[in-house]
């Protein structure tokens, strides 16, 4: 049995798009064979492999489905498998056609094919990426286009591969530095709405028929049941409505973002680590896009958007239109009053020695390794304090509902 896989470049019209179908037959020889082919409709596949001497058995036209979301970690590897594809040598379709076979997301091969089918009919990469913002930012399209221009995309899609892998890896770390906290606090509120609703009204049930005077703990953490048992769904609602209008006002109010990424930055310990990781990010862009070749003043276009906070991203704008107008990058830097003096200094030397890139990763390598290390100290700094707020909690519960039980026994 022998397979073979033939693909038949056609332009496609703006009218009617091609489509990938599977196809099996036989050859003059009679030997099985299978492939697939890009073609607008069945009879263009049938008339293709006549042509060839094939005759064909069986067409279907191959179905992506639903698949789930397109993730920021899918883009990655995709680009990771483009930017290695292309520097061996593989022409830009023929890359993408591995890339769709390859992936077993129904979601990116769609999205994916989208691109390729706009590439074939004359489209360049950067512009079929910039039909799909949502997964591929200005950020991306913008270096794609100055590998075009440069003759060296391969180059500029290994670099955006190396910053995209770096951005994950830090966006990881920021995630559990607030993930572990977040859901021992959860983990507390379900045990903690178990124990007010189900298991003290039964305690209450008991305690009732001793008919004598209960402990004050005893009767605050029953009138406190008392009230989660007769107000519960109401409380639950209020959260859930809360949680949700939290959401909507945070996503539509720029003044409320300043104001909770403006707090966030002076928390203890985690302020540090979100900082720090915004200054990674910030730095990180500022160099990819400007060893690119893209010019400063577009560069900061970008990295405003990457730095992760509203703080850093109005400071940025303000910095963009100072160096507009022929201000350097340090001392619009220092007058942000948002970088530490070592971040200015290390940008001052970058530009006085024409190296400002190396410079940027430098700084972004330096503090990768301190948010490394905040996450790190972080998680051992909270263990000890959630076993206390959890002892306190749930033992003091605990406690309370015993209380009679112990004086119970005294009197006996």
């Amino acid at each position: 049995m022998a397979t073979a896989a033939r693909t038949v470049r056609r332009p496609a019209t703006a009218q009617q798009q091609e489509n990938l179908f599977v196809w099996e037959g036989k050859d003059k020889s009679g030997k099985i064979v299978r492939g697939e082919l890009r073609a607008q409709t069945e009879n263009v596949v049938q008339a293709t492999l006549r042509r060839q001497g094939i005759a064909v058995t069986k067409i279907k036209r191959r179905s992506f489905g639903r698949g789930s979301k397109v993730k920021q970690k899918d883009i990655a590897i995709f680009t990771r498998q483009l930017a290695t594809m292309m520097r061996a040598g593989v022409p830009l379709l023929q890359s993408f056609d591995i890339a769709i076979k390859g992936t077993s997301n129904a979601a990116l091969g769609r999205l994916l094919n989208d691109i390729r089918s706009d590439i074939e009919t004359g489209t360049n990469l950067a512009n079929a990426l910039r039909k799909h913002p949502a997964h591929f930012d200005a950020l991306y399209c913008n270096l794609v286009a100055a590998g075009e221009q440069s003759g060296a995309l391969e180059n500029l899609l290994d670099r955006i591969a190396i910053y995209q892998e770096k951005m994950l890896a830090l966006k990881s770390k920021l995630k559990s530095a607030m993930f572990y906290p977040i859901s021992v606090l959860v983990v507390a509120g379900a045990v903690t709405a178990v124990m007010m609703i189900f298991v003290i009204p039964e305690f209450k049930k008991v305690f009732t028929s001793f008919g004598a005077d209960l402990p004050a703990p005893t009767l605050f953490v029953m009138a406190l049941s008392d009230f989660f048992v007769e107000n519960g769904f109401f409380i639950l609602l209020a959260l859930i409505a809360a949680i949700v209008g939290f959401v909507f006002a945070y996503k539509r109010s720029p003044a409320m973002q300043a104001s909770i990424d403006r707090m966030s930055l002076q928390l203890p310990v985690v302020g540090d680590i979100l900082r720090k990781g915004s200054i990674a990010r910030w730095t990180r862009t500022l160099s990819t896009m400007f060893a690119a070749g893209v010019p400063l003043v577009e560069a900061l276009d970008s990295v405003a958007g990457a730095s992760g906070n509203h703080i850093y991203k109005v400071a940025t704008k303000n910095i963009q239109n100072e160096v507009a107008t022929g201000t350097s990058l340090t001392v619009a830097m220092q007058g942000s009053q948002v970088f530490p003096a070592m971040v200015v200094q290390m940008v001052s030397i970058g530009e006085e020695s024409g190296q400002l890139d190396s410079m940027c990763g430098k700084v972004a390598d330096f503090f990768e390794r301190e948010v490394d290390d905040l996450v790190a100290g972080l998680s051992q700094l909270l263990e000890p304090i959630i076993i206390v707020f959890l002892g306190t909690v749930i033992g003091g519960m605990v406690v309370a509902m015993y209380l009679p039980i112990f004086k119970l026994g005294q009197v006996v």
